[in-house]
């Protein structure tokens, strides 16, 4: 399954509780306070994973807890410290405040680790209070608590290249055949049901390309999955349009790429001033011709557009290495 919001509370570890104790040995009666220290509770990281694609991992949990110090011993014994509990979560993972929705990590890089809730101090054992005016103290102090907060996980997946295109108009098939990434692939709309990550390769470096299930018109009126994934493509560097030039069910890639067009900027305005290109597959189909003669017309040098059947392959190579040279016209990442 895949989970790209949740909401946990977080806690951490309480401290151990400070002891009252006695030094008791034979020959010392009186010996003087004994009593140690509590052991601090655990705390609570958030750590990033590049392995990780989802939070399907947390999608049971809503309380996530650190565990508790250990009270102190006698013979001035510490108390163990409580284990602390990590967070695994994908790259491109926002923690934000449930309440003030104020933003408390983004993580984009790989391992790196977020101390989220600190755990609570270890109570002081009354040897810890021995002094010159008070011999035998005969009180200790209690842990405190450790922090808690209720925090929310959203991913935005890191991807350079956002596939985006109606249902059906073969982005998972582009996206299978420039990846090598097999996915669920069929002749009906929303056969892609989450988003899919992989990558292609350029020179000494990958190309994180993501494919989102497909966009129909009134998404921004949460008609079809709305606009359930379009974060997914928010952080991506460029867009490819990928538009069904068969005809087959009165499509048009003119109509279907304006809708696409409109339902962006009902999202998000910015998405829509990223660089992008035209993909206008389907063209193995004997109506495409000229689908893809009236779409050049209209909008020939207005940006990058490429005819290709990613069924057959025909064009995937040109694909490949137009992303390539976009990405590389974008600079060092």
């Amino acid at each position: 399954m895949f989970v790209d919001r949740m909401q946990l509370t977080l806690i951490g570890g309480r401290g151990g509780n400070g002891l009252v104790a006695w030094r008791r040995l034979k020959y010392i009666p009186k010996g003087g306070p004994y009593g140690g220290n509590g052991g601090p509770g655990g705390s609570i990281f958030v750590q990033a994973d590049s392995n990780l694609v989802s939070f399907d991992r947390y999608r049971n949990t809503k309380i996530f807890t650190a565990k508790n110090g250990r009270p102190g011993g006698p013979n001035q014994r510490q108390g163990a410290r409580g284990s602390d509990r990590v967070i695994r979560v994908p790259l491109g993972t926002i923690v934000k405040h449930v309440e003030t929705g104020a933003i408390i990590y983004d993580f984009t890089q790989d391992g790196e680790s977020y101390l989220i809730c600190r755990g609570g101090r270890g109570g002081l054992g009354n040897a810890f209070f021995k002094s010159s005016t008070n011999q035998a103290p005969n009180f200790s102090t209690e842990g405190t608590e450790g922090e808690s907060i209720s925090a929310t996980f959203e991913l935005k997946t890191l991807a350079d290249v956002g596939l985006i295109g109606m249902p059906n108009a073969g982005k998972s098939t582009l996206f299978s055949a420039l990846t090598s990434h097999d996915v669920a692939q069929g002749a009906y709309p929303f056969t892609t049901l989450q988003p899919n990550i992989s990558y292609i390769e350029n020179k000494s470096s990958r190309i994180l390309i993501a494919d989102i299930p497909g966009i129909i018109e009134f998404a921004h009126k949460n008609k079809g999955l709305g606009f359930s994934f379009l974060q997914h493509v928010e952080r991506s560097s460029i867009l490819l349009f990928v538009l069904d030039s068969s005809k087959v069910d009165n499509s048009s890639p003119i109509r279907d790429f304006e809708i696409l067009q409109q339902e962006l900027l009902a999202y998000n305005k910015d998405i829509t001033r990223k660089p992008f290109a035209v993909i206008l597959n389907k063209i193995d189909h004997p109506d495409s011709k000229s689908e893809v003669e009236q779409f050049k017309e209209k909008y020939g040098g207005s940006f990058p557009i490429v005819a290709i059947s990613a069924l057959l392959g025909t064009g995937v190579d040109e694909v490949r290495d137009l992303i390539i040279d976009m990405m590389d016209g974008l600079g060092p990442r």
